[in-house]
């Protein structure tokens, strides 16, 4: 069954309303992920938890493209291709996934994903340098006004003096590589579907972990416990399989900014199961950050000259 039979031969606003199903279904899925990952490296080193589940994960979907059609087709890999996955791809995950895991040992898992729905804005901000337009003033009103939400999570954590501020920067630096993996994603994409890419680097950042994993556990073992286990399949499976399926199936139907503008709800998603999982608080300084955050990304991706008529947007 190819990817493209995942969506039923319906009337196309029916089409519409099972992609938009879906890749809510993929949100929720990764909220679930990011509070499970919360749960794991409690127990678990950071790193080990990273390696292993994207090593897993990765290896999981090329065996779906080897004897399914579920993801399409693979295509043969050139000895330049897999260098590029190997240094562009799998390295600026690992990097990305080791910040991401260790700042889960300092800060809620609400916080953490409250930054990387920023990624968008930085994403804007790599493309263009300042430039005397009205694209320019958009792009950098957009970054400001995120930037304005990163400073309201931070604020409290510089108030009060412990370990808290290295969670939060951890989580910044995370969202930086976040977008860094999504700009080398987007030029293996030229050779490559999403889903290759995907389980092309998931692996390989598995591999990149392994040595530094491998010290985490001479150093501090590895305590199994039934539950932790449990969370850590869900996270390779549904987390990382099944998410991804649903996430590159709909930007093979849709425009990558209209899937994206479905990445805002990510955040909300993780503060939720987070809550009820885990307890974490909603306070107000959260619900703050995420309006001002959801406010600039909303503002960057904007096509305003679309949204307004000609004459009341400046001419560029």
């Amino acid at each position: 069954m190819a990817v493209s039979c995942l969506i039923p031969r319906v009337s196309r606003p029916k089409q519409d309303a099972w992609l938009a199903s879906s890749l809510v279904a993929a949100v929720f899925l990764w909220g679930g992920n990011n509070t499970g990952i919360k749960f794991i490296v409690a127990t678990w080193p950071p790193v080990w938890t990273g390696a292993s589940r994207f090593f897993c994960a990765g290896v999981l979907m090329l065996a779906l493209f080897r004897w399914t059609t579920w993801l399409g087709t693979a295509r043969p890999l050139t000895p330049g291709l897999r260098r590029r996955l190997w240094m562009r791809g799998g390295l600026s995950l690992a990097v990305y996934i080791v910040a991401f895991n260790t700042a889960l040992r300092f800060t809620s898992a609400s916080h953490v994903a409250l930054y990387l729905g920023a990624a968008p804005v930085w994403a804007l901000l790599w493309e263009e340098l300042p430039s005397r337009s009205w694209a320019s003033v958009q792009r950098y009103g957009a970054a400001l006004l995120a930037l304005s939400g990163v400073f309201v999570l931070f604020l409290p954590v510089l108030h009060h003096a412990g370990s808290g501020w290295i969670g939060e920067a951890l989580a910044l630096a995370a969202s930086v590589l976040w977008t860094h993996y999504g700009r080398q994603c987007r030029a293996l994409g030229a050779d490559l579907s999403g889903a290759e890419v995907s389980a092309h680097t998931m692996w390989r950042a598995g591999v990149w972990m392994m040595p530094v994993a491998a010290m985490e556990l001479a150093r501090t073992g590895l305590v199994w416990r039934t539950d932790v286990g449990l969370i850590q399949l869900y996270c390779v499976v549904f987390g990382g399989v099944v998410a991804f399926a649903m996430w590159n199936n709909g930007l093979r139907h849709w425009p990558t900014s209209r899937v994206l503008l479905f990445n805002n709800l990510i955040p909300l998603s993780t503060a939720t199961w987070a809550h009820f999982c885990l307890g974490e608080p909603m306070t107000p300084t959260f619900w703050m950050a995420m309006a001002l955050i959801v406010g600039g990304v909303a503002l960057g991706q904007t096509k305003w000259q679309r949204a307004l008529s000609p004459s009341a947007v400046p001419p560029e």
